[in-house]
């Protein structure tokens, strides 16, 4: 048998040499896509052109405990990050099929035992033998499949990295709005406390006949109305922290225990470090993904032209077969065969040639999506610096506006106890300022919300992986129990 299996292993690294040497199909090059010089308000003071430092970025723009430790939850805990680390090990798995298909395709041990009777005679046969047959690459198809395989796999890393800046951004935004709601709701108490006292002299001037019933009736009637607006504050906060519970991987319940005792609405840096934007090409995950599909859907091409040329095939079997058991592997009982073959799909009418253009018209349609996704991206970056900015913007006149307010009730509320004004301008002050506090705090927590969507705009985040395969990341408990559940159906996962 030895002479024989040198002479088969002889033919198949002919055969392996012989298939390197062609590779059918476009060779990929990543496109050019359009990118601005600079950013619109690089000449804002609030805006650098500097690389941002941190991929810790929240920590770094609000320094407040409690975010950083949500954050630290939600990358343990939440659930479709654990779906995107998945997609990532099914990738994996298909790149692992892919090389695998580059070798010896049948790869067979068999064995027979058969007992048959005829003309009153009784046969015994056995059989042991080998079988190989290797497809061999010789126009590059599955070396194409890897590549295709290897770019899906990039690909899907990207989305999980996409994935992740989404949920930095999300648990961010929450944490943040918590904090604007609460913040709110006690600009709202104060208001109603204001007004309460308002009502009181109202009401005390008219039990002694000093002013009409019509002063009480509209301080109270402003007080019910800011009343009222309590409940919707509550019932929005309590929307947000379900929503917050969910991004920690937990179902909707109270969430005082992770967010403490209020805090004020964290604080914003005096500027922001941009980057260039080109630099967003290597930092957007979305971006990273679409040129990665694309690489995929060129390969494919590749793959769809080589069904046009001929599959050569190289292969054989080696084995034993004997009337007895215990002769099965005496010199006389050897059985042998080799093999070289051919396939060329011919009178196809066309649907060969028709799947090489389907491939292309896929692969031009990524092209315009990936072009498309870069656009988009400068899109979402320079709307969110000019959201920042403008509110940032805002937040200064406001705070100028609501200090005046504050002084305006002060002033109306002393000269209508002297007797000095009439009640419509207390009551139009009071309005006022509640409205005018409520906008100052709702501005301070959409300069902080708006500020997290220029670091979600950049793809800031994900590098805190820290070029970790997101299939580690994923819980050790649910790595061994896939290991124990595919063990027992095929042997150890390794």
């Amino acid at each position: 048998m030895r002479p024989l299996l040198k002479t088969v292993s002889a033919n198949l690294l002919a055969a392996l040499m012989v298939s390197g040497c062609t590779m059918l199909g476009p060779d990929y090059q990543q496109p050019m896509a359009l990118v601005e010089s600079d950013w619109l308000d690089i000449g804002d003071p609030l805006v650098s052109d500097d690389s941002p430092v941190d991929p810790r970025w929240w920590q770094t723009a609000f320094q407040d405990p409690v975010l950083d430790q949500l954050v630290e939850t939600a990358l343990e805990e939440n659930l479709t990050l654990r779906s995107a680390g998945l997609r990532v090990l099914q990738s994996q798995q298909q790149l692992a099929i892919a090389v695998g298909n580059q070798y010896p395709q049948v790869q067979q041990i068999t064995g027979s035992a058969t007992r048959e009777k005829a003309n009153q005679n009784i046969f015994n046969e056995y059989d042991l033998g080998f079988n190989l047959s290797w497809e061999a690459d010789f126009w590059g198809r599955f070396r194409l499949q890897v590549e295709s395989a290897s770019a899906e796999l990039d690909a899907s890393v990207a989305d999980y990295d996409g994935a992740l800046v989404s949920l930095l951004s999300q648990v961010a935004q929450n944490y943040l709005l918590i904090r604007t709601f609460q913040a709110r709701l006690e600009v709202t108490r104060k208001s109603v406390k204001s007004q309460r006292e308002s009502l009181r002299v109202a009401t005390a001037k008219f039990n002694v006949g000093e002013v009409s019933e019509l002063d009480k009736d509209q301080a109270e009637s402003l007080l019910n109305n800011t009343i009222a607006g309590v409940p919707a504050l509550e019932s929005s906060l309590q929307q947000l922290k379900n929503a917050l519970a969910i991004l920690l991987g937990k179902p909707p319940q109270n969430m005082n225990y992770l967010l403490g005792e209020q805090r004020d609405i964290p604080a914003t840096p005096a500027t922001i470090a941009l980057g260039m934007p080109q630099n967003l090409i290597r930092q957007r995950p979305d971006i990273r993904a679409a040129e990665r599909q694309l690489a995929a859907q060129s390969a494919q091409i590749g793959y769809a032209v080589t069904e046009l040329y001929p599959h050569f095939s190289i292969g054989g079997s080696i084995g034993s077969s004997a009337m007895h058991s215990s002769d099965l592997f005496e010199s006389d009982s050897e059985v042998w065969n080799l093999f070289g073959a051919f396939q060329w799909n011919i009178f196809n009418y066309g649907r060969l040639r028709s799947n090489v253009r389907l491939q292309d018209a896929l692969f031009q349609q990524l092209l315009v999506n990936y072009q498309n996704t870069v656009l988009q991206a400068q899109g979402d970056v320079e709307n969110s610096i000019v959201a920042y900015l403008k509110s940032y913007q805002q937040l200064a006149s406001y705070e100028l506006a609501a200090a005046a307010s504050k002084r305006s009730v002060a002033v109306s509320t002393a000269q209508y106890q002297n007797g000095l004004i009439d009640f419509n301008t207390v009551i139009s002050t009071l309005n006022a300022d509640a409205q005018q506090q409520d906008l100052l705090t709702a501005t301070r927590g959409n300069v902080a919300t708006n500020l997290v969507q220029v670091y979600r705009a950049l793809g800031g985040g994900w590098r805190i992986r820290d070029g970790q395969d997101p299939v580690e990341l994923l819980p050790s408990a649910m790595k061994e129990e896939m290991r124990e559940r595919t063990g027992a159906w095929a042997g150890v996962l390794q």
